[in-house]
């Protein structure tokens, strides 16, 4: 286990669910650490690909700070908009983002989407490791609930009727891409990661 480690985020409900996993999936480290506690640092998300910007800041975050690091890249990606917002989907506006995604599938019948998110972890002078994770679900008609953050008011995950914001965070943070690629990148951790 890690001693601490940087959740390369500045999005406050981003840094609770991590806190939320490292408690209830497995201890990845014994202390998290805010990132914008410890450095004002923007890391220009230059990728193709989530992984690739996942990487970046990781990387970044950890050469900033000496510490062990995690970030994240995520996206919501829906099927009718063949795939957007996707890579961009932090800034497809400027505006309301949930109303900017139902103003685009308005008299679309095809509401499928997934959520897709890369974790990138980095110890620095060991190793960086990527684990991805994905939400299938569908975008519902209008805006419903008051949790979660981003688009999490119109995702209803595949087996439920709620959306992402009206699910308990234990619910959404059991079932969510972001949880799927933390176990992932637990079960590929090594060993002897103590840093």
């Amino acid at each position: 286990m890690l001693k601490e480690l940087v959740i390369a985020t500045a999005n406050e409900g981003k840094y609770k669910e991590f806190q939320y996993l490292n408690s209830v999936c497995g201890n990845l480290a014994e202390k998290l650490i805010f990132a914008p506690e410890i450095a004002n640092l923007v890391v220009e998300e230059t990728g193709k690909t989530y992984s690739e910007n996942a990487m970046l800041k990781a990387r970044e975050w950890s050469m900033k700070s000496g510490l062990p690091c995690l970030a994240d890249d995520s996206g919501l990606e829906v099927e009718a908009l063949n795939g957007a917002p996707g890579l961009f989907s932090a800034r497809a506006t400027k505006g309301d983002k949930v109303q900017w995604i139902l103003n685009q599938l308005d008299g679309i019948e095809n509401r499928k989407a997934k959520f897709v998110a890369s974790l990138s972890i980095c110890v620095p002078e060991k190793f960086i490791l990527i684990c991805d994770g994905i939400c299938k679900g569908q975008i519902s008609k209008s805006p419903s609930g008051a949790n979660g953050f981003g688009y999490d008011p119109v995702f209803i995950p595949d087996g439920f009727t709620k959306t992402f914001a009206e699910l308990e965070p234990e619910i959404k943070n059991s079932i969510s891409h972001r949880t799927t690629a933390f176990k992932n990148l637990l079960n590929y951790l090594p060993y002897n990661i103590n840093a």
